[in-house]
Parts: C-alpha cells; sequence; structure tokens
C-alpha cells in the first residue's frame, strides 16, 4: 500500500501540490512566529518562554483582618482544609496562616481539568454549613491562573511630551488612577485573568475620634462606627400619586465628599444634633498597607497582569498593549509648578514578549543553518545542485506540519518543545539525503544505459566472475519509483525505531512529564512529518526537477535575462545574495554559448552556491573571532573546508570513480 501511494502521487503530481499547498496554508495559520497571513486566519500555537511545571492546583484565599496567625489556623485555615478534602480528585492540600490572612493550595491530580477542578471548589465553598466561619469571613477562590501566568509588568509614572520623567504625581493619585481606570480596561483585554494592583496609597476616608469629647457627649465608638454605616446608604420608599402622576420617593444618602461623613448624626441631646464633626476629624489618607513597589530606588505605582489558564501568553499581552495605545490618550495630565505639562503614562518593566521571541529564534536560527548546512552537504557529497534545493526546500515543510499536529494536540510550543524540533531537523534531513541520493543514483545509472536495449551497464556477481546485464533505459517516473521503493521500508523502519524509543518519555508524570512530554511530542510529530515528506512529496517533486527539460533557444535567453535582472534589482536594494542570480544567469548564458560545458557549468554554479553558504555562516560562526571581517571568517571556511574535502573526499572519490571504469571496462 506504501509503494502504490508512492507511485501514486509520482504520476499525479497535481495531487502532491496540493497537499504541499495545504500542508504550507494550514502551518503557516497554526505557526507561532508573528507573520502577515494576509487573507488566511491566524490560528497560532500558543507560545511561552518555559514550560509550566507547576502543580495543577487552586488557591482560596481569605482575608480577617486584625487576627493573628493562630487565630487564622485555628478559626480558618483548619476548618475549611477539613471541608474541602472531600473534593474528587483532590491529591493534596497545602495550607499557610498568616496575620490577617489564610492561603489554602488545593493541589488536584494532573487528569482533573483545570476549570472543572474550580467548579468543584465554588460548589464546596457554597456549601459551607453556617457557622463553621466566623462572621463576616468570605472565603474566595484565586484567579483562574497558573504560576507562570504573570506575563507583563507595568509602573504609571509622569512623562512629559518627550518621555522624560516629571514627576509631579503623588503615590495616592497614581493609586486611583490604576484601580478606577486602568485596571479595568486592562482586565477587558482578551485571555487577561486579572490585573493586581502593587505599590502606593489606597485613598480612604478616615476618621480621627476624640475620647474626651466622646466622653464628655457619653457615646461610644460603635455608635460612630453604626453613623458612619448608616450615612453611606440610598433608601428607596414607595410611590406617591399627585394629579394622576406618579412619583417615586427616595432618600439620599451616599457619601460624595468629607462634609457628607461630618454632618453624618451620630445622637441627639436636647433637640441637638451630635454630628460626627462634634466628635473628631474627618479627612482622606492612605489605607494601611503591607508592602511598596520599588523601582531603581523609587517608590511607584504599578500592576501585573496574569493570563488566563489555557491562553496564548504572547497573543495575550499583545492584547494587553493593544489595549495600552487605546487608553494612554485618556490618561489624566496636569501642569507643574515649572510650566510642564505631565502626563500619566503606562511603562512596562516586565514584558515577556522579548523571552518570547528569542525562544522563537532559537528555532528559526537552527533551522535556517540547517537548510545552509544540508544544502553545503548535499552539494559536495552528492555534487548535485537540485537534489539539495529540493531536500532543504521542502524541510520547512515539514516543521510547519509539526506545527499543526503541536495545535491540534494542544500542546505548547516553548523552549523544550521547540528544541524537540531543532533536535529532529537531523533525522529529517537525513531521511530526505538517503533518498534523494538514491534517486540520484538510479538516474546515474539510467543514464549510461544502451537506448537500444544492447549495451551491458550493470554489473552482477555470478559463478566465473562479472559479467554485465543489458537494461532498456527508464523514464524518470519509475527511475524515482525504484530509487523511492528501495529504500522506503529501510526509511520507515528507521524512523519508528526513533519514535518507538521516546515511548517511556510519554510515561512520565508530574514536573519531569510536564516538562519532557512536551520534547518527546514534537520530536515524533516532526519525525512523522518527515516520513510523509520524504516518501510522498519529494518523489514527485523530484520527478518533475530530475527530468530533461527541452525550452527552445529564445526562451532561454529570455529567462537568463530575468535572472540576471532580478540578482540587479536585489543588489540595487540592498540584498547582495543577489550577486548568486546574476552568477547563475551569466553560467547559464555562457553555457548556451557553449563557451563552457555542461559539467563546467554545473561546477561553476557549486562554487557559487558554496561560496554563499559559507558566507552566510561567516554571519552566525566566527571562529577568528568577531572582530575579523565578515570576508576573512568566510575565506577561512572555505579554506578549511575545501582542505577537508580534499583530504577525506576527492581522494577516495577520485579512487572509487577508477575502480568503477575499470569494472565497466
Amino acid at each position: 500500500m506504501l509503494n502504490k501511494s508512492i507511485k501514486f502521487l509520482i504520476e499525479n503530481k497535481l495531487v502532491a501540490v496540493l497537499l504541499l499547498l495545504l500542508f504550507l496554508g494550514w502551518g503557516t495559520v497554526n505557526s507561532p512566529f508573528n507573520w502577515d497571513t494576509g487573507i488566511l486566519p491566524r490560528n497560532p500555537v500558543a507560545v511561552d518562554a518555559i514550560p509550566d511545571i507547576g502543580e495543577n492546583q487552586q488557591i482560596v484565599f481569605t482575608k480577617w483582618d486584625g487576627r493573628s496567625p493562630q487565630d487564622i489556623e485555628d478559626q480558618i485555615t483548619y476548618p475549611l482544609t477539613t471541608s474541602l478534602l472531600g473534593i474528587p480528585g483532590v491529591k493534596t492540600i497545602r495550607s499557610s496562616s498568616m496575620f490577617g490572612f489564610s492561603s489554602i493550595y488545593v493541589i488536584f491530580e494532573e487528569d482533573i481539568e483545570f476549570y472543572w477542578s474550580r467548579s468543584r471548589i465554588l460548589e464546596k465553598l457554597n456549601s459551607l454549613p453556617s457557622g463553621l466561619l466566623p462572621e463576616g469571613v468570605n472565603p474566595a477562590l484565586g484567579p483562574d491562573a497558573t504560576g507562570l501566568g504573570q506575563i507583563f509588568w507595568y509602573t504609571l509614572e509622569g512623562r512629559d511630551e518627550n518621555g522624560n520623567v516629571t514627576g509631579g504625581w503623588d503615590l495616592h493619585e497614581l493609586r486611583s488612577i490604576q484601580d478606577y481606570y486602568v485596571k479595568y480596561a486592562l482586565s477587558a483585554a482578551g485571555g487577561v485573568s486579572e490585573v493586581a494592583s502593587i505599590g502606593g496609597y489606597v485613598k480612604e476616608y478616615q476618621v480621627d475620634v476624640n475620647p474626651e469629647l466622646m466622653r464628655q457627649y457619653n457615646i461610644g465608638l460603635n455608635q460612630v462606627v453604626k453613623a458612619v454605616k448608616e450615612s453611606n446608604k440610598d433608601i428607596g420608599a414607595q410611590t406617591l400619586e399627585i394629579n394622576q402622576v406618579e412619583y417615586l420617593v427616595r432618600g439620599l444618602g451616599y457619601v460624595k465628599s468629607i462634609s457628607d461623613i461630618e454632618n453624618a448624626v451620630v445622637t441627639s441631646e436636647d433637640h441637638t444634633s451630635i454630628r460626627i464633626k462634634d466628635l473628631g476629624k474627618v479627612s482622606l489618607g492612605p489605607a494601611v498597607r503591607r508592602g511598596v513597589l520599588d523601582k531603581e530606588g523609587a517608590e511607584v505605582v504599578g500592576a501585573v497582569v496574569v493570563a488566563r489558564y489555557g491562553a496564548n501568553p504572547m497573543e495575550v499581552i499583545t492584547n494587553v498593549k493593544d489595549k495600552i495605545k487605546e487608553l494612554s490618550a485618556g490618561l489624566p495630565s496636569k501642569v507643574l509648578a515649572d510650566g510642564r505639562t505631565s502626563q500619566v503614562t503606562i511603562v512596562p518593566f516586565y514584558d515577556r514578549t522579548e523571552l518570547i521571541q528569542e525562544t522563537l529564534g532559537t528555532l528559526n536560527e537552527a533551522l535556517t543553518l540547517e537548510i545552509l548546512i544540508t544544502i553545503l552537504v548535499i552539494i559536495i557529497m552528492v555534487f548535485n545542485l537540485r537534489a539539495s534545493i529540493l531536500i532543504s526546500g521542502l524541510l520547512p515543510v515539514a516543521v510547519l506540519m509539526v506545527f499543526i499536529a503541536m495545535k491540534f494536540f494542544g500542546v505548547d510550543a516553548n523552549i523544550v518543545a521547540l528544541s524537540g524540533i531543532a533536535i529532529a531537523i537531523g533525522t529529517m534531513v537525513d531521511v530526505g539525503v538517503i533518498l534523494s541520493e538514491n534517486i540520484v543514483r538510479h538516474l546515474d545509472e539510467n543514464e549510461h544505459m544502451d537506448p537500444s536495449g544492447q549495451g551491458t551497464n550493470e554489473v552482477e556477481s555470478v559463478q566465473g566472475g562479472l559479467h554485465t546485464t543489458p537494461k532498456n533505459k527508464l523514464s524518470i517516473n519509475e527511475i524515482v519509483y525504484n530509487a523511492t521503493a528501495e529504500v522506503s521500508s529501510a526509511i520507515v523502519t528507521a524512523v519508528m525505531t526513533t519514535i518507538i524509543s521516546f515511548i517511556p518519555v510519554f510515561t512520565m508524570i508530574g514536573s519531569e512529564g510536564k516538562l519532557f512530554r512536551p520534547l518527546a511530542f514534537t520530536k515524533t510529530f516532526a519525525l512523522t512529518a518527515s516520513i510523509i515528506v520524504a516518501l510522498f512529496l519529494i518523489p514527485p517533486f523530484a520527478a518533475f526537477l530530475f527530468r530533461k527539460k527541452s525550452i527552445k533557444t529564445n526562451f532561454k535567453y529570455v529567462l537568463n535575462g530575468i535572472l540576471i535582472v532580478l540578482g540587479i534589482v536585489a543588489i540595487l536594494y540592498g540584498y547582495w545574495l543577489g550577486l548568486i542570480l546574476v552568477g547563475f544567469g551569466i553560467v547559464a548564458l555562457i553555457k548556451q554559448q557553449e563557451i563552457v560545458s555542461d559539467k563546467q557549468a554545473n561546477l561553476i554554479n557549486i562554487i557559487i552556491s558554496v561560496s554563499a553558504i559559507v558566507f552566510l555562516l561567516a554571519e552566525y560562526w566566527r571562529p577568528l573571532g568577531v572582530d575579523k571581517s565578515i570576508f576573512l571568517e568566510s575565506h577561512f571556511r572555505e579554506y578549511c573546508l575545501f582542505w577537508v574535502i580534499g583530504r577525506i573526499y576527492v581522494v577516495p572519490k577520485v579512487l572509487h570513480t577508477h575502480f568503477k571504469m575499470v569494472f565497466r571496462s
């Protein structure tokens, strides 16, 4: 069935082209790189810098201000812990009791779905028996995020129109802007679970009572507290109908200023109201805090943006930045004493985008270098430029197929998962090299066959010595099919052996499993994609590239002229690689004029390609040091390369050719 599929695709190259376009389009849609896909939609693989190896846990947070850790432990942490133990799927529970609050970490089994566990906890909290917790204590479930959810930090600072720090804003002003404007806007960004404010002072109304006045009026502190609570309240009454018109009756009492609290009545004596301002002083002041946010030695106001569980961190950061651009123009400003205008500005100081881009850049660089080295190795060893272009051109297709599989199976792209692709690239290239080299060998053997069928080209071992067997020339489709069918079973066996060796990695559990399973997944996907590319895409395209095409002489001149013009245009726009196109075009022209032979033209093209590849590699590898010129680096690399080729490859190749001619004669 495998060979029939290979033969079908070789004979029906349009199907192979459609498969290639499908993989290219689908892989581009799912690729984690920030590519402009044009009319294609974007559904990228979730990408992060590092894998999330944390426990499958939920946090239950409970505040009880002013209480000691022992009181918190006895009256909140212990009763809640014993109640949460009955939730299905709970692996263990860890708790922490501190001054004023309790934190309970409910850790579930790995196979428990994240949001299912949250719903079970909320169900348990809503069904707690009355009297289990102190009055007024309400436990809350933490945000739907993990420990790696903190993807973006920022501060609020006063800046002028040139971006210079101006100051002029109090910490309580910045904190109010953060809590009542910036926080709500960023919370609406897609994928954001929470925006947690940090630093500054939370502004509040404060009542400082005078104990002597309270003793004089015989008023207790509880009466003052009650008066403050009841003063900040709207009261609704019934309706009145007057002249067939219905009027709603309400009592308005929400506090909007300090005077509203000052005029609140605590009690009355001899028909005289005793108000809060008669007992003390009302003012705006900072709430009690237990931490600050420091930036370069200065106290600032900021916040941390937490991504929702399962969201794409890269996409969430992009959404947050878009929201920041929208609301930046509406942030308040003021004129300072020196005449400068200070605008509140959102200044990032932790952005995971750079780290994620470096992670993707690692794969991008590895893939680029692998393609260059592949072309170089195949050109030198196989001495065939078209074979190297074929393998290197289809290598990115296999990587795009890995992105498709990652999206389908829900594997996030991080440094460990992408390293699986980088590790597998070598094996992917090997599969293509083996197949292409075998195709080239069959083509060479077919070239030496007598088209009449009377020649003797194939050497066979029989009793009494060697003799040749006549064999007719085959079509290009038959040659490619025979070469592919000859090694297809061996390729599948070799790759499947590597895939099976990774099965123990899939059985890992806990942190080790979360760390290494993505690598095993991506490597398996990459090897599977390499089989599909090698057996189903390379043969039909090889049959197309290696066929002998008859092109009219005038049309050849036009094509070569276009190639030279494109190279010159590329050079004018600063792309020195246009020199390669110019070189290929000139070689084709002098070959067409029969100034050089086909073999000489092929040798010149190979020298041009090798020089370009060595120059590109010199930009990444600097054996002579970064202070040396790239041209010097490339010449040094070419010298080392050709020295190694001469010692290791050329001499054995000459000997092999000599003995081959002897056997044929």
